[in-house]
């Protein structure tokens, strides 16, 4: 069983950060949502983030300790993930 969470002014803020450099250039709207998995696992925090590019989106799906965790590695995954559309895209 999962449970959605409301985003603290916080982990809005650090997700706004952390997406800005995507908005900034290819992006048509950006998605973070953040679940607390109901396990007595301490790994339950989880961090779907979902970016919205013209044709094509990009998703991310990470689960950690803590939310800001689960983001950041979100956000690495992203960059990776932006990296191979650009070069798609370039040639």
């Amino acid at each position: 069983m999962r449970s959605i969470l409301r985003l603290t002014a916080s982990l809005r803020n650090l997700s706004q950060i952390s997406l800005r450099s995507f908005a900034e250039r290819l992006t048509i709207g950006a998605e973070v949502t953040l679940k607390l998995d109901n396990t007595d696992s301490p790994e339950n925090k989880i961090v779907d983030v979902r970016i919205m590019l013209k044709g094509n989106d990009l998703y991310s799906s990470k689960e950690c300790k803590t939310f800001e965790e689960a983001l950041d590695k979100s956000v690495d995954a992203l960059k990776n993930q932006v990296e191979k559309h650009k070069n798609k895209h370039d040639k």
